[in-house]
């Protein structure tokens, strides 16, 4: 959920500002991605900066959707029901 809720901010995010935000080492990072890219949820894109191979992670179109419904079930936990009219 971390990683999503950073991704859905951002937009697109380079893999170690993901790892910085969330302290997280490269390793457990990486298999959470790859959990999320498995899932169809995130997608990542490779380009050269400064020289350096970097990755970009950023959600799906389906992986907007799954944790928008997640934060919507998460709601509906928490929140108190509308009172009858």
């Amino acid at each position: 959920m971390r990683i999503c809720a950073l991704l859905e901010g951002a937009g697109e995010a380079e893999f170690a500002l993901v790892q910085k935000q969330l302290g997280l080492s490269a390793s457990a990072l990486s298999k959470h991605v790859t959990v999320l890219m498995d899932a169809g949820y995130a997608e990542q894109r490779k380009a050269v900066r400064d020289t350096r191979q970097r990755v970009w992670l950023r959600l799906t179109k389906q992986g907007h959707a799954a944790y928008q419904g997640h934060l919507a079930a998460l709601r509906a936990i928490v929140e108190p029901p509308d009172p009858a009219p």
